[in-house]
């Protein structure tokens, strides 16, 4: 049995995900630019897909703009939004327990001139929105915060921080909503940013294709140039398969979604308590309750290397993360864990089991029977 409970780092896209594109690029691969029939048939899919997404985020068509993923998307909305804000203010402000694209893309803003902040979270990763209060002021330039932590699955308040937002003078708010986005209703998060990113292999779509959300009226300078597609914020001809494929794939997200997530919900819990009530010595990291997003759960297994856990569970075909794919083949602790508060040993232990629709109760069965067995055996070893 395969069971695969990495799914915040990438989804098994939808049958009906690769038949569009399959599709797509065997018979409707013209340039959407060109002005012939099989360009205007490529358009044609644009749009309808720019239609797909904009509904299951609750926007309007002409406010989504697609990109080459979230990590694109994350770098066009805050270094836009930062730049074009820059006669104001150099204040920029997110927290410590961001993913890499929004820290990286920080750090390279400090390089030209930029202040930035990182806010503080609690032992859940849970940002303090008493620091945010204090720390904007009419230098502020842009916030930018995850809506789901990609590695403990905390939902983070990002309304609470709109409010605040919005209280100050032209300040761009960006909402890095990869992790929520197919796992949570978009509407209030959406309507609480100026631009919101999200992408496609999150939510069983292709990977390379992403979109950002620029609320209408909000005006940011795009790092990228080229030949004027999706309105200069991504030019560049567009993928079109990938286009199709996101649009499939966040229309079927967003289909029965409520009994998607109860499911997914169902599962996470019934792991839970069955790792709460077989394994000893273990520390929850992430909240049991919905506090959390129903995709994702962080154990730490003390006396245990988490690498190694993952790499026997692996010989068993069950494939889970210690951590966040796009730094977790990095050496050094989880920058997000350690914001956290954890121990060293808490964060040397930790797991994270990520889930999808198509995870079931019997799957966890499974996995519960070979982590035990795991963890006991890693135990033998390290305690003698």
């Amino acid at each position: 049995m395969l069971v695969y409970l990495d799914n915040s780092a990438t989804t098994r896209p939808y049958d009906e995900v690769i038949k569009e594109m399959t599709d797509v690029m065997s018979w409707k691969y013209g340039n959407p630019s060109s002005l012939h029939r099989m360009g205007f048939d490529a358009e044609k899919i644009v749009k309808m897909s720019r239609l797909k997404v904009s509904d299951a985020l609750n926007a309007h068509s002409g406010e989504v703009f697609f990109t080459g993923g979230g990590t694109e998307g994350d770098n066009i909305a805050i270094l836009g939004g930062a730049r074009s804000l820059k006669r104001k203010g150099r204040k920029i402000i997110t927290s410590k327990v961001e993913h890499p694209a929004v820290l990286e893309t920080f750090k390279a803003l400090e390089q030209e001139g930029f202040e930035p902040v990182y806010l503080d979270v609690d032992e859940h990763g849970v940002v303090d929105l008493d620091q945010l209060k204090s720390e904007l002021n009419d230098q502020t330039a842009l916030v930018s915060l995850m809506h789901v932590n990609n590695e403990l699955g905390t939902v983070q308040p990002v309304e609470e921080a709109g409010k605040l937002i919005k209280s100050m003078d032209k300040v761009h708010y960006h909402i890095d909503a990869v992790q929520s986005f197919g796992k949570l209703d978009m509407s209030s998060a959406v309507s609480a940013a100026d631009l919101v990113t999200v992408s496609g292999h999150k939510i069983h779509g292709p990977k390379g294709i992403g979109a950002l959300y620029v609320k209408h009226g909000t005006v940011i300078k795009s790092p990228v140039t080229g030949g004027g597609q999706e309105k200069n914020i991504r030019p560049g001809t567009e993928n079109v398969p990938g286009i199709a494929g996101f649009g499939m794939a966040a229309e079927l997200a967003y289909k029965d979604f409520d009994n998607k997530i109860a499911n997914m919900r169902k599962v996470r819990t019934y792991l839970l308590e069955g790792i709460k009530s077989e394994i000893k010595d273990i520390r929850i990291n992430s909240f049991e309750d919905e506090r959390s997003a129903a995709s994702v759960l962080n154990i730490s297994f003390l006396g245990v290397r988490g690498e190694v856990l993952l790499h026997m569970l692996e010989q068993k075909e069950i494939y889970v993360s210690t951590g966040s794919a796009c730094s977790s083949n990095k050496k050094g602790q989880s920058h997000v864990l350690k914001a956290a508060g954890l121990k060293d040993e808490e964060i040397e232990g930790a797991i994270r089991f990520s889930f999808s629709q198509f995870n079931t109760v019997e799957e966890m069965d499974w996995v519960l029977s070979e982590l035990k067995k795991a963890v006991a055996a890693i135990r033998k070893v390290t305690r003698r």
